[in-house]
């Protein structure tokens, strides 16, 4: 029987488009790429939640929170390693995809307005892992397909923690932290909706180059 998993509710109202069924197809014959991106993904994420505690030490709620961020991050990581040992699938660094570096590309770089940005792009891509853990569980082989689903609870939580401190920290009205929020979306929905000659896990529509 396949492996029945929902995209939390909140999650899939929170993003302005659904990730295409070309990438889910995609990643259904393309299993070592997508653990590999994966895996960098995890350590990569580990990485942001220690820049915020480096550079916002002061703030104690946020420091703390990253920190214990960080190392799930990090449990993440060596899980998804311990499977693609299992597989045979050696690691190596990659870059950044086209999706992280154009979310990162729209941050502002004076403050308040970095420290916000950053937090509402890792809400996105917190929002993001989480639909295509959901969406991509069920078409995998069952080991794989029940750990993905087991990472959906952590990446909700994520991302309500950088929602939460996006409104909390950066001393902003409100309204302004979701204006700049809808703003971000629709940076992110075109990223996951374009052509993409890459693939990886939060890539986009995979073209014939990318395949």
């Amino acid at each position: 029987m396949a492996l029945s998993v929902e995209v939390p509710e909140n999650i899939e109202a929170f993003l302005d488009t659904p990730t295409p069924a070309g990438w889910l197809d995609e990643a259904g014959r393309r299993l070592p790429e997508m653990l590999l991106d994966h895996a960098n993904c995890e350590l990569k994420a580990a990485s942001t939640a220690l820049g915020f505690l480096y550079r916002y030490p002061e703030r104690t709620a946020l420091a703390q929170r990253m920190s214990k961020l960080a190392r799930e991050e990090l449990r993440h990581f060596e899980q998804v390693r311990s499977i693609m040992d299992d597989m045979g699938i050696a690691f190596e660094r990659l870059s950044a995809s086209r999706y992280a570096s154009g979310l990162r590309e729209a941050a502002r770089h004076e403050e308040p307005y970095k420290l916000l940005d950053m937090l509402l792009i890792g809400a996105l891509i917190e929002a993001r892992s989480c639909e295509r853990f959901a969406k991509i569980a069920p078409r995998l082989p069952e080991r794989l397909g029940k750990f993905y689903a087991g990472l959906l609870a952590s990446e909700a939580r994520h991302f309500e923690h950088y929602i939460a401190f996006a409104k909390s920290e950066c001393g902003l009205p409100e309204d302004e932290v979701d204006a700049r929020l809808e703003e971000l979306k629709k940076i992110e929905a075109a990223l996951i909706t374009d052509p993409d000659d890459e693939f990886r896990f939060h890539s986009g529509t995979p073209t014939e180059r990318g395949q």
